[in-house]
């Protein structure tokens, strides 16, 4: 078990880390990168090896829920031998991964072999054509197919992730519902994040607060607030005719910075304290300066969490504040 515990200056434990194993996908979302990305040279990646390293530091510091990210995790040649080094790290009380979907027909079975609790499936329509515009590539009958054996394999959570945006998905909010419900499984409806300048759309003409959302399904389903938590920034309701639960994550117009308990590695190895903020510090020099010094490591992560910022300031018009893409950041 972790013998001491990261506080921010504010009080806050921090004990939640997302990870970046990679900044390539096998989709282009319009909303996390541009149709013609320039990836990062391999050698400016953290390698496997790397990734293990800075998660067992920070499970040593009291880190108990690491959640995998992209671009698309599944994509990375052999990561299944870093989700089984990190599923056995001691103190590690929730494994999460985020993706597409794509490749979980492939990967499911040894996902959750490897030591995997939980998948978060991204999911913004049901519509075929719809679905290949928003995404530019993906295939919308494989990622069903990938929510399916998730469910199949018996995870202890699979949650489906929306996000939606005014004029091209809001009309599908109650059939996503009827979706997650028919699957038994959680859904959770995300407001589009400033992250990186796209074309695609204008971000202020998008916007589509989660209230909005709200609305759309109480209008079919009623919604009753819960204090249920599953450790990240989510707040839960419940219907009552099911066992879904519907989560609401709001980073425009219910600032979540308050009991903020997570940090972020990038896929270059800088730890961003804060999505809305670039203050962050290169793990990848350390761990390539220092090898196998494990104490100077851990050192630099206690000292940077000093500087995590209060609070991030996203707006609902369209401003990009961080000019990074969600595919580097991490999803």
């Amino acid at each position: 078990m972790a013998s001491e515990q990261l506080v921010d200056s504010f009080g806050r434990q921090i004990t939640y880390l997302r990870m970046s194993v990679t900044d390539r996908c096998d989709f282009r979302c319009v909303y996390c990168m541009s149709e013609n990305m320039t990836f990062l040279p391999r050698e400016q990646v953290l390698s496997l090896e790397e990734i293990h390293t800075i998660a067992k530091a920070f499970t040593e510091l009291g880190i108990s829920k690491i959640r995998f990210t992209g671009g698309e995790p599944l994509v990375r040649r052999d990561v299944i031998k870093l989700f089984k080094g990190v599923g056995a790290l001691p103190g590690l009380k929730d494994f999460c991964l985020t993706t597409n979907g794509s490749q979980l027909p492939r990967y499911a079975q040894q996902l959750k072999d490897a030591g995997l609790t939980r998948i978060n499936i991204s999911l913004d329509s049901l519509q075929e054509a719809r679905f290949k515009a928003l995404t530019r590539i993906g295939d919308l009958h494989q990622v069903i197919a990938g929510i399916d054996a998730a469910c199949g394999v018996g995870f202890k959570g699979v949650k489906l992730n929306a996000v939606v945006l005014q004029g091209r998905n809001d009309d599908e909010v109650v059939d996503l519902v009827k979706f997650a419900r028919d699957k038994q499984i959680d859904l959770s409806f995300i407001e589009e994040m400033p992250l990186g300048v796209i074309a695609e759309h204008d971000r202020a003409e998008t916007y589509f607060s989660s209230e909005q959302v709200k609305e759309l399904i109480t209008e079919e389903f009623p919604l009753m607030p819960t204090t249920e938590n599953s450790g990240g920034p989510a707040k839960y309701w419940r219907m009552g005719d099911s066992d879904s639960r519907i989560g609401f994550i709001s980073p425009h117009s219910n600032n979540f910075c308050g009991d903020c308990n997570r940090v972020r590695v990038t896929a270059e190895g800088l730890l961003l304290l804060c999505l809305g903020n670039e203050h962050s510090l290169d793990l990848k020099a350390i761990l390539r300066r220092y090898p196998g010094d494990t104490e100077r490591l851990k050192e630099a992560i206690r000292n940077a969490i000093a500087h995590k910022p209060e609070e991030h300031r996203f707006t609902s018009d369209g401003d990009v504040q961080i000019v990074r893409f969600m595919n580097m950041t991490g999803g």
